[in-house]
């Protein structure tokens, strides 16, 4: 890709870039935003000595070329286009399950409705209006008669 000495001067730059925004931050917006500069100034070559500058190199160039492909690919425009349709297939079957289960009757099939069954509310109290075991429930059971819920 790039040789040691390409390396070397895209670190100056950055660090140069780097330094001379530490020298603007120090001068308008004072000496935190200055230490913190420096920090940043710093990275550049901490990443050439390490190795990360090329990692990060060679990832976004990856990431570019992905990018470049996914726009400019009539395939990957087709798989969009097929995805998108896949989903609105799958929400319009789901939007018509629960008109079926909602209301009416689906054609040619008589409709079974599930049994539901109601259970107490508050299994604290007797069907006669016993109070509850505890202060808590008798809160919430008051809450419940005043709503008119039972």
């Amino acid at each position: 890709m790039l040789d040691d000495v390409t390396w070397q001067a895209l670190t100056v730059v950055l660090t140069l870039l780097a330094g001379g925004w530490t020298y603007y931050a120090w001068q308008h917006r004072g000496k935190a935003s200055a230490v913190r500069g420096a920090g940043i100034t710093l990275i550049p070559v901490a990443a050439y000595m390490t190795g990360t500058l090329k990692v990060v190199a060679r990832t976004a160039d990856a990431v570019g070329d992905w990018a470049m492909a996914l726009v400019f690919s009539p395939t990957v425009w087709i798989g969009f286009i097929l995805a998108g349709v896949a989903v609105l297939l799958f929400v319009l079957g789901g939007s018509m399950s629960a008109r079926e289960d909602g209301g009416g009757t689906p054609s040619g099939s008589a409709k079974k409705t599930p049994k539901r069954q109601k259970k107490p509310l508050n299994q604290g109290t007797s069907d006669k209006g016993a109070p509850a075991i505890d202060d808590d429930l008798a809160d919430i059971e008051a809450i419940l008669k005043k709503r008119g819920i039972n």
